[in-house]
């Protein structure tokens, strides 16, 4: 008992000196970064659970209410002049958390604002050929991008309640989705396929048009992936990707949480990363651990920070916030599964001028803010 009394005493200090000692650079600083997110006014949340929505699932052989417990943690994309987000729902609230079955919804707008749904999930657990890593926890937390050719492109987690790992999949309508299976099943011999994984952010540009899409640098795609750190990828035809290794074999680890910041505990990747004059940006979602972080945000408090990498060599880093430039601040942001709170960005696209963030709150509603220039 006095040990383990000694070494909470002990980690209690080294956490006040990890925060005493840090000198973190304001965001105002970092001209690289953008900043000037702003929630629109009585608009959000976008969207939230519906108990009248119902779905016949083929693993459980029944109709379900596959959106009544939670929405959440939406991608976001464009097709045919709207924003369609794609979004998780989870079916049963009287399960705990990681019990529930995850499937994507779809809904669309003409604004980036007001959604329409549609009905029903476009990407599910069935009896396909990744039932076996997909029931019954379901398909979570996608992100999508679209290839100069209108190819959409979905990494999404699939989940079997025994190991939570990467999945792609492609859809040329953002309806039917063909499923790939992990996106590492190749790379060395499928060492990692297995492997405990989640939350890819592909690399993508503005080409001419004005579209975002993905991007080729030096001849590959890339691809930053992770949630206890970052790692990167590159892929030829944005199925089979192959991890950065280190010199024993192992995935390379090229961004970690930091002790005394808002993300010491995870950095999971966002959305989509975009490249800019300045370098390529990964948005990403930091979670703040309750002895080592800061001491500015409530323990366990989900954030979103932005790393720059170089653009001509996208396993460089450039630069890093010190502090989060999205925060959780409403009610429906500190409460639901994360009373901790929560904003976890998934969904970042251009429209009409504008760009619109998409982020799940306490993994509970869809919200969106707004950032009012390209």
């Amino acid at each position: 008992m006095k040990k383990t009394i000694l070494f909470l005493l002990l980690a209690c200090f080294s956490g006040a000196q990890i925060n005493a000692q840090v000198i973190k650079i304001p965001n105002t600083q970092k001209k690289w970064a953008w900043l000037d997110f702003e929630r629109p006014i009585g608009i959000n949340p976008l969207l939230a659970p519906n108990a009248e929505s119902t779905f016949y699932c083929p693993m459980q052989e029944s109709t379900v209410k596959w959106e009544s417990a939670d929405t959440f943690n939406p991608a976001a994309t464009v097709i045919n002049g709207q924003i369609v987000v794609l979004y998780r729902a989870e079916d049963d609230a009287t399960k705990g958390l990681g019990m529930r079955t995850s499937r994507i919804g779809y809904a669309s707008s003409n604004d980036g604002i007001h959604f329409q749904r549609h009905g029903a999930p476009v990407m599910f657990p069935g009896k396909d050929a990744q039932a076996e890593a997909e029931n019954s926890g379901g398909c979570e937390d996608p992100r999508v991008c679209m290839t100069e050719d209108g190819t959409y492109v979905m990494m999404y987690t699939q989940w079997n309640r025994k190991c939570a790992r990467l999945g792609v999949a492609t859809s040329r309508d953002l309806v039917n989705w063909t499923k790939h299976g992990s996106p590492f099943h190749k790379a060395y011999g499928g060492k990692f396929e297995n492997m405990f994984s989640k939350s890819a952010s592909i690399v993508t540009k503005i080409d001419k048009q004005g579209r975002q899409v993905i991007a080729k640098i030096n001849g590959k795609y890339w691809m930053y992936w992770g949630e206890q750190y970052v790692n990167v990828a590159t892929s030829e035809d944005l199925i089979n990707w192959t991890p950065e290794v280190d010199e024993n074999g192992e995935i390379k680890k090229t961004i970690l949480p930091r002790p005394g910041y808002f993300d010491s505990m995870l950095t999971e990747c966002g959305p989509p990363a975009i490249m800019t004059k300045d370098g390529i940006i990964l948005f990403y979602n930091g979670k703040n651990d309750a002895l080592y972080g800061d001491k500015a945000y409530t323990a366990n408090t989900y954030c979103a920070g932005q790393i720059l990498f170089d653009k001509k060599n996208p396993y460089k880093v450039l630069d890093r916030l010190d502090a989060p430039f999205y925060k959780p601040e409403a009610d429906f942001e500190k409460s639901g599964q994360y009373p901790a709170g929560t904003v976890f960005i998934e969904g970042l696209v251009p429209f009409k001028g504008k760009w619109y963030l998409y982020y799940g709150c306490a993994d509970s509603f869809v919200a969106v803010a707004v950032r009012n220039h390209n």
